[in-house]
């Protein structure tokens, strides 16, 4: 067995049961300025319908916010101010996932009610081709960055990546060469984005 071969299995032994983070740190502006966590859907609050899909995934949970969050699970703020961003909310991630041993974190959009009961083994099966375990979801229509497993090793950089500016995800996971876990064109979407009132209504209708 070659010392590639070694790394290769050393990465999916470490990624047998990832830890979970639910990004849920933004303003909502387009919401109005309401806490996306809280908003009703279908009779539960988008943060619980996302518990129940990601927690059964994971190892642990937890929640990134930058404000007061109704829930038992550990809440994380970023750990840079200002907003920056999903990236600031996967670095709270990767910060809290480091303290727990584990090697990788899977995170969510908590705006994404009907994201992938499959998730996160697809997600492991296409990190097996990336040296670090980085990989992405996407459909046909592009990639869904928030929705990654990110390895705790790469922190550091993702760290700096933010101190010089930058802010898109896929700019950060393009440079990384991260694999890409594909999954189907489906109604509704699995990655429809709650960003509006409208966006609201129609995934009722859905539900």
């Amino acid at each position: 067995m070659t010392s590639e071969d070694d790394n290769a299995e050393q990465t999916m032994r470490q990624l047998t049961q990832p830890a979970g983070v639910i990004l849920a740190g933004g303003r909502g502006a387009r919401m109005g300025g309401v806490q996306k966590a809280s908003l009703q859907l279908g009779g539960a609050t988008l943060l619980s319908r996302t518990v129940d899909r990601l927690e059964p995934q994971v190892a642990r949970l937890a929640v990134n916010a930058n404000a007061p969050l109704q829930t038992d699970l550990p809440v994380l703020s970023d750990p840079v101010g200002g907003y920056l961003g999903p990236l600031a909310g996967v670095l709270a991630a990767i910060d809290w996932a480091s303290g727990h041993d584990a090697s990788h974190v899977v995170t969510v959009a908590v705006d994404t009610p009907f994201f992938p009961g499959d998730l996160v083994p697809r997600l492991m099966l296409a990190a097996e081709t990336h040296a670090d375990g980085l990989s992405v979801a996407a459909t046909s229509d592009g990639a869904h960055g928030t929705f990654g497993l990110w390895p705790v090793a790469l922190r550091n950089d993702l760290a700096r990546y933010l101190e010089d500016g930058g802010r898109k995800v896929t700019d950060w996971t393009d440079r990384h060469g991260a694999a890409v876990a594909l999954f189907p064109d489906t109604t509704p979407p699995l990655f429809f984005n709650i960003n509006r009132p409208a966006d609201l209504e129609r995934a009722t209708r859905w539900v």
